[in-house]
């Protein structure tokens, strides 16, 4: 059954708000032994810092994103990456479909005025503009959306993003040859869901897909990026192979002004 853009984002609306009303910490990441709030909270954030370092030097590595003044957080959650990005950019711009984890976001950002979030329902990035940011981050988030639509996301994130900036996400590119990897590679979405919330007990469900490279390196030639590397990503889903996806945006012409304010 093929539903509607606006119809996948009203169902995903509806249950990343049950999440981060239940256990935000725990959805954004999924732990076991932390199921429950016993997520440290300083552990938590201190996690979503390692991850940041370790992107910012694989851009220096790879000599992109040299320009950090602004930079995007995809699907934020409560901002714990948004937080983390503000240690290496200017401001630092959280979006998310959830007002509950975005109510999280605001008390646990308080403290960091270059950092703000804002909500966005839309299957599009229209409330910015072109060329606004240096980087869009985006890390276990288009996984839990239809594919069509999660490129459709990725065709946004190219064109707010500068020419010579980056975007970095972090998707599964398949899935795992275990048992519960199986079921998720071939049960349809609603026994995954019935699975998750019967089951495992999940307040709602988590949707899983996957993104492979190729279709990552399509896309973004196809909307004027190339892809600049993919990076295995160990330790991150026991069912999952995962790959960080590093995205550079083409630079203008030379003499164009595309590259937006500085």
């Amino acid at each position: 059954m093929i539903t509607s853009p606006h119809h996948e984002l009203t169902r995903l609306s509806r249950d990343w708000t049950t999440l981060g009303l239940d256990d935000p910490l725990w959805a954004v990441c999924v732990d076991r032994d932390r199921r429950g709030g016993r997520w440290d909270l300083a552990e938590f954030m201190a996690s979503g810092q390692a991850e940041i370092a370790t992107a910012v030097s694989r851009l220096d590595q790879l000599g992109i994103c040299t320009t950090r003044f602004a930079a995007l957080d995809f699907g934020c959650g409560v901002g714990r990456l948004t937080a983390a990005l503000g240690g290496y950019f200017d401001s630092v711009t959280g979006v998310d479909i959830s007002e509950s984890m975005l109510a999280r976001a605001r008390s646990l950002l308080a403290g960091q005025p270059g950092c703000q979030v804002v909500h966005n329902a839309s299957p599009d990035l229209k409330i910015f503009a072109d060329a606004s940011f240096d980087l869009v981050y985006s890390s276990l988030v288009l996984q839990h959306m239809p594919r069509a639509l999660a490129c459709a996301y990725l065709a946004e994130f190219v064109r707010v993003t500068r020419p010579g900036g980056a975007i970095v996400i972090l998707v599964p590119d398949g899935h795992k040859p275990t048992p519960s990897g199986a079921v998720y590679a071939l049960a349809p979405r609603c026994l995954t869901g019935l699975i998750q919330r019967k089951i495992f007990r999940y307040p709602a469900p988590m949707q899983m897909t996957t993104l492979p490279a190729r279709r990552v390196r399509r896309e973004a030639e196809r909307c004027g990026a190339r892809l600049v590397a993919s990076d295995p990503r160990s330790g991150v889903g026991r069912h999952w192979q995962m790959k960080c996806h590093f995205i550079a945006r083409n630079a203008p012409p030379a003499g164009s002004d595309l590259a937006g304010p500085r």
